[in-house]
């Protein structure tokens, strides 16, 4: 058996759709990440692994480009693999289809490895350098992400809100899936229900906590292309950055 290659089957539940009855974004997301946390185990390089050395793994980048948004009740085999490292990343890939072969989304990912108490990136030992299958072209369903560029002058800010209870993961931090929950919610219900997501690309660069004042600021660069920077009202740190790229609703599910 391949241990590099791992596959899952999930059902679109009716909790994890939107307004139109397809898979939401962000549940989308929280399977990949369900699928990577599930695969790291069976490697050896699980949360509990780590935590024997106390480290522990941080999403820095993902992007993911959705050909098709399944609707309810739909089944979909989530694939994923780990594509080598880059410098301190380290790569994983994934691919959603349907379980007759037509394919749903692709994404790469970058991880890290993080000191809990020094909080200071570790570098990824030789064991993940060595699943690097995946450089190879054929293996590589879209570009790795990259560092997105910071937003122009007068971007346009959200109301102001606070990290709820329910926000948080196990390790008290937002969820990532998250952050993508409180950008959906800047956008109008009417452009929602015209348009759908074909791409998204996120930077993850602070964590937040319990009761922080959160702010997003958001520019149009028109063609459907939004840039989003999430932001700490308290330090005015940025915690990521997202860009999320639309089509007109049409022919997205089916």
């Amino acid at each position: 058996m391949d241990l590099q290659l791992f596959e899952k089957e999930y059902t679109v539940h009716v909790y994890e759709t939107g307004t139109d009855g397809r898979l939401n974004i962000f549940s989308l997301f929280n399977y990949m990440q369900d699928v990577a946390s599930e695969h790291a185990v069976r490697l050896g390089f699980g949360r509990d692994d780590l935590l024997k050395n106390n480290h522990f793994w941080v999403l820095s980048r993902m992007y993911v480009v959705i050909t098709e948004w399944p609707g309810w009740d739909r089944k979909i085999i989530l694939k994923t693999w780990p594509n080598g490292t880059d410098k301190l990343f380290a790569m994983r890939n994934y691919l959603a289809e349907y379980p007759d072969g037509r394919q749903i989304a692709s994404a790469t990912s970058s991880w890290l490895i993080v000191d809990r108490t020094t909080r200071r990136i570790q570098r990824p030992g030789e064991t993940l350098t060595l699943f690097a299958r995946a450089f190879r072209p054929e293996s590589s369903p879209v570009r790795k992400a990259e560092k997105l560029p910071g937003y122009d002058d007068n971007p346009k800010p959200s109301d102001i809100f606070r990290v709820k209870i329910s926000d948080l993961d196990v390790n008290h931090h937002t969820n990532n899936a998250n952050y993508l929950k409180w950008i959906y919610n800047t956008y109008g219900l009417d452009f929602v229900n015209n348009h759908y997501p074909c791409s998204a690309e996120i930077n993850y660069l602070a964590e937040s906590l319990f009761e922080d004042e959160i702010v997003i600021f958001t520019q149009n660069h028109g063609n459907h292309v939004f840039d989003h920077s999430v932001r700490r009202i308290a330090d005015n740190k940025e915690l990521c950055r997202i860009r999320i790229v639309w089509k007109e609703s049409g022919d997205a599910a089916n």
